[in-house]
């Protein structure tokens, strides 16, 4: 995916990947980070080149943040099979099929641990889903 970079800070233990994006440096956080054998990937939304892609569509959001994830964990030389918890966060709960639908595209054989939150709003207000996962390699 463009734009991402990986920044090793020490090569046996921990690996600091970078989507580019300029709110990383302001906030100070990673898109995602790899200790030994377990990768944690920062809260994904819908955004290419700082625009929403699927406006109204939760569906829509959902495959594009997964996709993004997986290209993520691909370049860490893992994969979606081995995801062991999702975590979503969606701005109204009557989306849950339709992004528990997606879900399920990518997840139906792995079934990982998996929880779906309501909140009350996400940074822009076209979003309506951000997801984080946890993998471990095995």
């Amino acid at each position: 995916m463009p734009g991402i970079g990986y920044q090793t800070i020490d090569p046996m233990k921990r690996i600091n990947i970078s989507s580019g994006s300029a709110w990383e440096t302001k906030v100070g956080y990673s898109r995602a980070v790899k200790v030994n054998n377990v990768i944690e990937v920062a809260g994904t939304t819908a955004t290419h080149n700082g625009k929403v892609v699927g406006k109204d569509d939760p569906y829509l959001q959902t495959r594009f943040i997964l996709e993004i994830i997986s290209d993520v964990l691909k370049g860490l030389g893992s994969g979606m099979e081995q995801v062991v918890r999702t975590r979503m966060y969606v701005v109204d709960i009557k989306y849950w099929e339709e992004i528990g639908r997606a879900h399920a595209e990518f997840f139906s054989d792995v079934k990982p641990a998996a929880t779906m939150v309501e909140v009350k709003s996400l940074i822009h207000p076209d979003l309506l889903v951000e997801i984080e996962v946890t993998a471990i390699i095995i």
